[in-house]
């Protein structure tokens, strides 16, 4: 996952972006802070709490749409927040009398517009990401393979959502099955085995493994190409065969070098793993 933050009449808001399920995730209370006109970050989340306790007593299913995921804050530390989709939070708006109300609807609706242009062209997105991944400090090399990565994935998502497989959680199944077949690990243990929290797991993956990662995507979907495969069912056998050839190719480089693909390694800042792993155990 990326975060990323955004503006909004100058306070900011703190947003996700989920590649595996292609979702924008915001902060519940970055949006009430600014509804309610509160300068104070607790007064708003205690705003919040208590407009969650009566729309639950409502039966709101807004309520239910929340997810919860790590997000910084102010003293630099991730913790868990409530999040919501521009759709979800589109309904919460209704519940807060803010004349600021009209404009944020607006302003969600950009954000939405902003992804279909990238959807339309990948290019806007890519060269977004690639001055991030620069001011990260991320090698052009590096740059560039995750790059060419990004354009493989895109190219087998769009095959998905062509051939019934819908955006979200039957995203993330599949890629789940692409990742353990190739790398015999789950996506989840793979992002724990690099200390990884709210972060995307390609943003942190060596240059073996955006490799590896990719082959396992492009084999997938000129498999799934090659039979029509439509649905989820279809799609879940093009998904192992497509990372079972890139297991094979691992297994290969890995008994000629004597090195494992899949590691640990990440890059995020010194102590930060630790700090990371520290606060799961809390």
């Amino acid at each position: 996952m990326k975060i990323l933050p955004t503006d909004f009449d100058g306070q900011s808001i703190r947003r996700v972006y989920d590649e595996d399920t292609d979702t924008w995730w915001f902060s519940v209370v970055d949006v009430v802070q600014v509804l309610t006109k509160q300068p104070d970050y607790q007064t708003a989340r205690k705003y919040w709490n208590k407009l969650k306790e009566r729309l639950g007593k409502e039966g709101s299913e807004s309520v239910t749409n929340c997810h919860r995921l790590k997000l910084p804050a102010a003293d630099g530390k991730n913790y868990l927040s409530d999040v919501a989709t521009a759709e979800t939070l589109l309904r919460l708006v209704q519940s807060i009398p803010s004349p600021k109300a009209e404009p944020i609807k607006l302003w969600l609706a950009k954000v939405g517009y902003e992804r279909m242009q990238e959807m339309a062209d990948p290019a806007l997105s890519l060269d977004r990401a690639r001055e991030t991944w620069q001011q990260h400090g991320r090698s052009d090399k590096w740059i560039q393979q995750r790059m060419t990565g990004q354009e493989t994935r895109n190219k087998l998502t769009d095959y998905w959502r062509e051939h019934d497989i819908k955006s979200g959680s039957e995203f993330a199944i599949l890629t789940n099955i692409i990742h353990q077949e190739w790398a015999g690990v789950s996506v989840k243990e793979h992002k724990n085995m690099k200390g990884l929290s709210s972060h995307n797991l390609r943003d942190h993956m060596s240059e073996a493994e955006l490799i590896f990662t990719a082959l396992s995507e492009l084999s997938t979907r000129q498999i799934a190409e090659s039979v029509n495969a439509t649905g989820m069912s279809e799609n879940k056998s093009a998904a192992k065969a497509g990372g079972g050839i890139a297991a094979k190719a691992r297994n290969q480089l890995e008994s000629q070098t004597g090195k494992s693909v899949v590691s640990g390694e990440s890059y995020l800042p010194s102590g930060a793993k630790k700090a990371l792993k520290s606060s799961k155990n809390r």
